[in-house]
């Protein structure tokens, strides 16, 4: 079995506005990345839950939203492992930017 590839993202904003911010995120960053479609997306309290299609290939995860960090982890196929480092720093990348307070 393979392991999931987890990436931590630090926060400032607090619990409920990184919510906020997330439930949204997820519908934007497909319109951004035409290879990447949703599947399932699912909140229970500070969970979100998904499954995802990338290149046609199924991933399925979730992310833990704390009051000063967020976790992902997602489960990859073989074929996209080869792709982890890259996916590590795109969701890193990606997250950074969705939590970042603006002022």
């Amino acid at each position: 079995m393979t392991k999931p590839l987890v990436v931590s993202i630090p926060h400032s904003l607090g619990r409920e506005e990184a919510m906020r911010r997330l439930k949204t995120g997820l519908s934007r960053a497909t319109s951004s990345v035409p290879v990447l479609s949703v599947d399932e997306e699912r909140w229970e309290d500070n969970r979100m839950i998904f499954r995802v299609r990338v290149l046609g290939q199924a991933a399925a995860g979730h992310v833990d939203v704390a009051e000063d960090h967020v976790q992902v982890e997602v489960m990859l196929p073989w074929l996209l492992q080869r792709f982890a480092e890259v996916a590590q720093a795109a969701i890193r990348s990606r997250g950074q930017l969705l939590l970042t307070k603006k002022s």
